[in-house]
């Protein structure tokens, strides 16, 4: 049986002006068989020879064969470049001479001309490959990583209740928790992180900050920076709202503090009612 979107060894049976019929079973009355066209054909190739090959449909939805194997193929991910966006969707380039579609009910945030974007391969209703940014499904748990590993990755999706979805190594399944996200992230953003957890699923949970003893001297540094850059007075201290520490500083209330204390602990800064300032 043919098997669209997948990668399979076929034999030769029979030859034609425009190339050659490939089938498994190997005999040319048989119906199941596919053309793999001359430009496809390996140079000194002869019928009854096997060869792999990659089913897709041409531009006339017909089924065809390309020695020419993708980066993408049927359950697998890959990060494509996007070719075009069109009114109907996107086309993705995946080194076949027909793009591959990326319908915009597939997209976890709009691409744009150029992008490079991670991608699965699925067989759609009308029985047509298409692309998906939807990869949850398709990430591996199959891994060797463990707790305090440092990982990299790229965000797939963001979720409001649950965080950032990353695929690390473009391929296992990964999560940055909402509690987690103090910096600007987005779809396709590269990530650097730590894995705080690995489920008995083996999926990964992450963290992109460093452990906490590691992290002060960075966001001690960080909150000086920006007590400068208000003229050496913030206008506000380590009493203020986790939502305002975290709007003006990225950092969570606990973080914001432990990086105030090693300030003042260094007599860097004094520390008033409504306000911490430069120690001068």
């Amino acid at each position: 049986m043919l098997k669209l979107g997948q990668v399979q060894t076929l034999r030769m049976i029979k030859r034609t002006q425009h190339g050659v019929y490939l089938s498994k079973e190997g005999v040319s009355e048989s119906n199941d068989k596919v053309l793999l066209p001359n430009k496809y054909v390996p140079n000194n190739s002869k019928i009854g020879d096997g060869i792999s090959v990659f089913i897709f449909r041409d531009s006339s939805d017909r089924l065809i064969a390309s020695s020419v194997i993708p980066p993408l193929t049927l359950g697998k991910t890959a990060v494509l470049k996007v070719k075009e966006v069109t009114k109907i969707g996107a086309f993705v380039d995946w080194g076949l001479e027909k793009d591959l579609f990326l319908p915009y009910a597939e997209m976890t945030e709009r691409v744009k001309e150029g992008e490079e974007i991670l991608c699965a391969l699925y067989i759609d209703k009308s029985d047509r490959l298409c692309a998906t940014m939807k990869v949850y499904p398709y990430l591996s748990t199959s891994h060797s990583y463990k707790r305090d590993d440092e990982v990299k990755g790229r965000v797939y999706e963001i979720s409001d209740n649950f965080g950032a979805f990353v695929a690390v190594d473009d391929k296992y399944s990964a999560l940055i928790p909402g509690r987690e996200l103090f910096k600007e992230l987005s779809v396709n953003s590269l990530i650097e992180g730590r894995v705080t957890e690995v489920t008995e699923e083996g999926k990964l949970t992450l963290s992109i900050r460093k452990k906490a003893y590691l992290q002060m001297e960075e966001d001690a540094l960080k909150v000086f920076e920006l007590i400068k850059s208000y003229d050496g007075v913030l206008p506000f201290n380590d009493k203020a709202s986790a939502e305002t520490i975290k709007r003006e500083t990225g950092m969570s209330k606990n973080e914001f503090k432990r990086a105030v204390g090693r300030l003042y602990k260094e007599r860097r800064i004094v520390i008033t009612d409504k306000a911490i300032r430069i120690n001068e």
